[in-house]
């Protein structure tokens, strides 16, 4: 319970900010360049050295990249037959095929499961992390081109740019030859200002004037996001014969809200920043109601 409370906090501390007129209507994005270019490495320099691989691991890798490449589909059939364009479906894109797999997930699996899954969940985290820095960022910059169409340098350019990528691979190369635990607690410090600055960016750019309008990109989204991609995930689990803990923290993973790093992509890359946060916000809400009903799935199940 008081992760919710503090989840709501940060967010409606933002947008009271915003209400008041006591902060820059641009302050969203010095917050966002803290967190692009130093939080979110911190991230992979405090959980990807303590990792441990083994040959299940890579179920959990391989259903976060499912969910983005079944996600990449849906949204291009579902835009194509509303006449959506290229950069609303790279918006949905983004907001439907990643979790909130470490704010949202972490405290609810050590809620229904305990702590002691969360080194199953850090793995989905990572690799959350990596389909976004990769596959997120290119659809974000070919929705955000006026053509819609971008060169695979442009892409790569953007991509071995993109500081979280960077942190990533560093933190998986430098933890081979470096021992990172004196800096432990400095990578915990930067890491913990993550989700509350996350939020609290969302709440400055949140605005609910006109999102009637976009309920069915929402519902869409939603959809997708806590209802479609965890039950791809568990069909593949059973189609695979993956039990256990693995599995439920998997799926159950598969199942959290749209991750709010999402929003800073996409006002880096100029997509619709509205409709992402309005999904944001609205699947923060609805996603506690649905993990309810996966873990009592999963439990049920195996």
């Amino acid at each position: 319970m008081v992760n919710f409370v503090l989840i709501a906090v940060c967010i409606l501390a933002g947008m009271i900010f915003k209400a008041t007129k006591s902060i820059h209507p641009d302050a969203h994005k010095g917050i966002n360049t803290w967190i692009l270019y130093l939080a979110l490495p911190a991230v992979s320099f405090k959980y990807l050295p303590k990792v441990h691989w083994t040959k299940e691991m890579f179920f959990p890798i391989a259903a976060t990249f499912l969910i983005a490449v079944c996600c990449f589909f849906f949204m291009m059939f579902y835009s194509k037959s509303k006449g959506y364009s290229r950069r609303s479906r790279s918006t949905l894109e983004l907001t439907s095929g990643y979790s909130n797999t470490s704010f949202i997930g972490f405290p609810l699996i050590s809620a229904f499961y305990g702590e002691s899954l969360l080194s199953i969940a850090i793995i989905c985290d990572q690799t959350m992390f990596f389909a976004l820095s990769t596959l997120g960022i290119i659809a974000a910059v070919k929705g955000g081109s006026k053509s819609g169409k971008v060169s695979a340098a442009f892409i790569l350019k953007r991509l071995i740019t993109f500081p979280p990528l960077l942190g990533c691979i560093a933190a998986l190369i430098l933890s081979q030859f470096i021992d990172f635990t004196v800096a432990e607690p400095f990578f915990d410090k930067l890491a913990a200002t993550v989700s509350p600055l996350a939020l609290f960016s969302v709440g400055l750019q949140l605005k609910f004037n006109g999102w009637k309008k976009l309920i069915p990109q929402m519902s869409a989204s939603m959809l997708y996001k806590l209802i479609i991609a965890p039950a791809i995930v568990l069909a593949a689990a059973l189609l695979l014969g993956i039990k256990g803990n693995i599995a439920k923290i998997t799926v159950f993973e598969a199942a959290m809200p749209t991750v709010v790093t999402s929003s800073i992509i996409a006002e880096q890359f100029r997509l619709n920043t509205k409709l992402t946060n309005l999904i944001i916000g609205f699947s923060i809400i609805v996603g506690f109601l649905t993990s309810a009903i996966w873990y009592k799935v999963l439990e049920f199940i195996f």
